[in-house]
């Protein structure tokens, strides 16, 4: 259900709930909040997001060090595919979100399906497979140049921004389409597929930024867009000016790493 918290009339829970109820069951002296760095979607995936949190144990009790904190969380984690993978104590100016210099994303395309159900099983929900034959890399490419640098993204921000007042200004640092290998790529099965990644490097992202350039550049390589339609998009800066139902689904995307 996404990484922030639900409320309590939700019928799944975000991971940022279930780090909190972990979190309380090492009996801290004030209720703990988990604060995130990048609140990924519902159906988005993380191979890795950081977090910070003020832990407060009760009178007569040590603090915690990191490795006991990681692996406590980790044992009341264990039904969730959750894992803490580190843990760092932080000066009390750092803010997981506020601190970040970039983060990361990738998205996974997979080619050569003409059929949703020829996905191989342990690629479903970890990838897109867009319909229609294969994509003019190159031209996607192309496209991609127009999105690289500073501008004014509101085309590729949602209707729906959860944060609509927010400066729609964003620079992207690094935007690459690269072939790569998916999980069974020796299966004979399998060889006729292609898998390609797209990764993008920002300090921050509007909402459904990623997705929505991963749609037009898809366009662009299906023919249904050229690249100076790409550019032409980015100066209209009106949500309303996006191809409709053009903004790639969530399964492909990847919070790949956080840097600060």
């Amino acid at each position: 259900s996404g990484v922030m918290a639900t409320s309590d009339g939700q019928r799944v829970p975000g991971v940022q709930n279930h780090l909190e109820k972990a979190a309380q069951k090492l009996k801290p002296a004030a209720p703990i909040k988990f604060h995130i760095s990048s609140r990924t979607d519902s159906g988005v995936h993380a191979l890795c997001n950081s977090a910070h949190l003020d832990i407060q144990r009760a009178p007569g009790k040590p603090a915690f060090h990191e490795k006991q904190l990681l692996s406590c969380l980790n044992y009341h984690l264990r039904p969730e595919p959750i894992r803490i993978l580190k843990a760092h104590r932080v000066p009390d100016s750092f803010h997981a979100r506020f601190s970040a210099l970039s983060r990361t994303y990738l998205y996974r395309l997979l080619l050569g399906c003409s059929h949703h159900s020829e996905v191989p099983v342990f690629e479903r929900g970890l990838c897109w497979a867009p319909v229609g034959g294969p994509l003019n890399v190159s031209a996607m490419r192309d496209a991609a140049q127009f999105l690289l640098g500073t501008h004014d993204f509101s085309t590729f921000r949602s209707q729906n921004d959860r944060a609509p007042f927010q400066s729609p200004v964003r620079t992207i640092l690094q935007l690459d389409i690269q072939p790569s290998a998916g999980f069974l790529a020796l299966h004979p099965e399998h060889q006729g597929l292609q898998f390609w990644e797209l990764t993008f490097r920002s300090r921050a992202f509007l909402y459904r930024q990623v997705r929505r350039m991963v749609g037009a550049l898809v366009a662009v390589g299906q023919g249904r867009l050229t690249p100076p339609h790409v550019k032409e998009l980015l100066e209209m800066k009106d949500a309303r000016a996006f191809p409709p139902n053009a903004m790639a689904p969530p399964d492909g995307l990847f919070l790949k790493s956080v840097e600060y």
